[in-house]
């Protein structure tokens, strides 16, 4: 027998979402305190400089995956995390990133339904406005931020660790793509970056679960948050529609069109040529 078959696979429960929540408030709080060392040793607040976004953002991500690491995947399996980063053929990456494309067309259009103003959103939208403006004066630091560490952590938390760990459990492949792409909204925290979120982690779980590799699933993560940088840079909003005005349905019907062809290429004429490690 194959000595890869006997390995044991681990598996995603309530308690490695424990290990990840807790490895992440550990992390996070480990920087928090160092900012208050600094306030008072030095008289000052990191939190206002670019670099504590992303020294915050990794301890938090880093901490979570060292918890599920040490806590829950080596005791279940004797080895320590190990994640699938093969490249893949070019005829995969010309599918895939179509696809990709259509969604945050199909995306932006069910975005803009929600609404902006009103006594139960308006003042939700209104602070979360002036968080993102905050977290865009940098360009510097929203590129780190968004088209690199956002991709490697996320990536490896909720496709990596989550969406595998319920497939090794027994979770069917399109309940575990779609509980992982779910948790993926929520944690934006908002209602705005929900609906992009549950679609970017549909495609990227999809993406992941054909090919069983997490680099493919970092590429189209990082482009989507490229393409949602750039318009911001160039175009003070993340719409299409609005960056080049044009009318949200064409938007709409141009990202059906794209998504649906590329999806169905994918899925019906595409093999997988490697395994998983």
């Amino acid at each position: 027998m194959d000595q890869n078959s006997l390995k044991k696979n681990y598996i995603f429960n309530w308690q490695g979402a424990l290990a990840l929540i807790g490895g992440m408030i550990v992390g996070s709080s480990i920087v928090a305190i160092a900012n208050v060392i600094s306030i008072f040793a030095f008289n000052e607040n990191l939190q206002y400089k670019d670099f504590y976004l992303l020294i915050a953002n990794a301890a938090g991500f880093l901490g979570a995956i060292f918890a599920f690491d040490y806590f829950i995947a080596r005791p279940q399996t004797g080895r320590k995390l190990n994640f699938n980063f093969s490249p893949t053929n070019l005829m995969t990456y010309l599918l895939i990133f179509p696809m990709m494309f259509g969604m945050m067309m199909i995306g932006e259009f069910i975005t803009a339904q929600i609404p902006v103003k009103g006594p139960v959103f308006g003042n939700y939208y209104e602070y979360f406005s002036k968080l993102m403006d905050q977290m865009t004066n940098d360009h510097a630091t929203l590129i780190v931020l968004a088209v690199i560490m956002a991709p490697i952590f996320e990536e490896i938390v909720f496709r990596g660790i989550i969406q595998k760990g319920l497939m090794n459990k027994g979770v069917k492949p399109w309940k575990a793509i779609a509980i992982s792409a779910l948790v993926f909204g929520l944690v934006h925290g908002n209602p705005w970056q929900f609906v992009g979120a549950v679609l970017l982690g549909s495609v990227l779980g999809l993406v992941y679960y054909k090919t069983k590799s997490l680099l493919l699933s970092m590429l189209l993560h990082a482009f989507n948050n490229l393409v949602s940088s750039i318009l911001i840079f160039y175009g003070k909003t993340e719409s299409f529609a609005e960056t080049f005005h044009v009318s949200e349905y064409l938007i709409l019907g141009f990202g059906i069109i794209l998504f649906s062809v590329f999806y169905y290429l994918f899925m019906k004429k595409y093999r997988v040529h490697y395994s998983e490690n």
